[in-house]
């Protein structure tokens, strides 16, 4: 990484973090500001257009800042990323903030956020209210700026008629031999078809606005500042935007729910082990509802409690097509996990079902 033209001489670059998606690399620069970079080498094979990516997070990020200013807040910089231009020849304004090299490889690079932190899960109630306040806010601030205006770098990604689609085909194909093992719970997920798909008609019909929606609301992708502890956190930012796109609102209650509120690991094997953890629940839903109530329609309100049902039903649908295409997309350890994944998702959905 050394050799890459806008890595200034005598700076020190040390991997960071554990994303699945992008790898990221620490970059202490030379001088004495002890400025840092976050490098990361984009994951091209997921996000094949790098103009459109790069642009969503200029326009997200852009506006976020503006909002800051307007309020006169302090240390801006740790309240919203920041893309550093590395390649200032570009033509386009996007082009500036990412930079190709002669292996075809993709690169960019934001100011590093120092004396933060994160959570990986949802350990009580107050933190999972702090959460979804986070989020809230997120969507608060975002919410006079037009979805439509920013693309959809992962076209169809929550689609669920076209997730759907997609498993019935595989279950036709059975190409990887595997219908055999998995056909209760194929029949069970296709049989709900009609009542995951309300929300694609709902919006279709315009019954959902189309808002900015970030699409990866794990908690780990908010960062707290270190200077006030992990005690009483105080949230600084939302980070991880290449899954900024347009969308419904429901959508990111949904993915946190999924994946903060679930008593069990995505992969359990134990499934007794497995359901949702309901004060988990209602302390996201409490924090989220106090700081989007305000600008949100009654079809949104309405659609919140769907929205973790239909991403876990999602994510089971999900799972099962990787796992009947033979495991071409999601990484494995095992020659069931995909299975295993898919079954523990459907018994999460099967524990919503009795109480939200």
């Amino acid at each position: 990484m050394k050799n890459l033209p806008f890595i200034p001489d005598g700076s020190t670059v040390k991997a960071f973090g554990n994303g699945l998606i992008n790898k990221s690399w620490r970059v202490d620069l030379p001088g004495k500001e002890q400025r840092a970079w976050l490098l990361q080498q984009i994951n091209t094979k997921i996000f094949t257009d790098v103009e459109a990516l790069t642009s969503n997070i200029l326009l997200v990020t852009d506006h976020i800042r503006e909002k800051l200013i307007i309020k006169r807040e302090h240390d801006i910089e740790r309240r919203v990323l920041t893309p550093i231009q590395i390649n200032p020849s570009s033509g386009s304004r996007a082009g500036k903030y990412y930079y190709r090299d002669s292996s075809g490889n993709y690169w960019r690079v934001f100011k590093f956020i120092e004396n933060s932190f994160s959570f990986e899960r949802m350990e009580n109630p107050a933190l999972a209210e702090c959460a979804g306040r986070a989020f809230g806010d997120f969507h608060r601030v975002m919410s006079d700026f037009p979805g439509n205006r920013l693309y959809e770098v992962l076209p169809g990604f929550h689609y669920t008629p076209g997730r759907i689609g997609s498993l019935k085909k595989r279950v036709e194909a059975d190409s990887a031999n595997r219908l055999k093992n998995c056909r209760e719970l194929a029949d069970l997920l296709l049989s709900r078809e009609e009542e995951f798909s309300v929300v694609a008609k709902m919006g279709a019909k315009g019954e959902l606005p189309l808002r900015v929606v970030h699409q990866d609301t794990k908690l780990n992708n908010v960062l707290f500042d270190s200077n006030a502890g992990s005690k009483n956190p105080q949230m600084l930012c939302i980070v991880d935007l290449d899954t900024v796109m347009p969308g419904y609102l429901c959508y990111d209650v949904g993915d946190a729910i999924r994946s903060g509120a679930n008593s069990a690991a995505e992969d359990e094997r134990d499934l007794a082990g497995v359901f949702l953890n309901l004060q988990i629940y209602r302390s996201f839903i409490d924090g989220f509802i106090s700081v989007v109530k305000d600008f949100i329609t009654p079809a949104e309100l309405e659609s919140i409690p769907l929205g973790p049902k239909l991403l876990t039903y999602e994510q089971s649908v999900r799972f099962l097509d990787d796992y009947l295409a033979g495991d071409i997309y999601y990484k494995t350890e095992y020659e069931e996990h995909n299975l295993v994944r898919a079954m523990a998702q459907a018994k999460l959905l099967e524990s919503m079902d009795g109480l939200i």
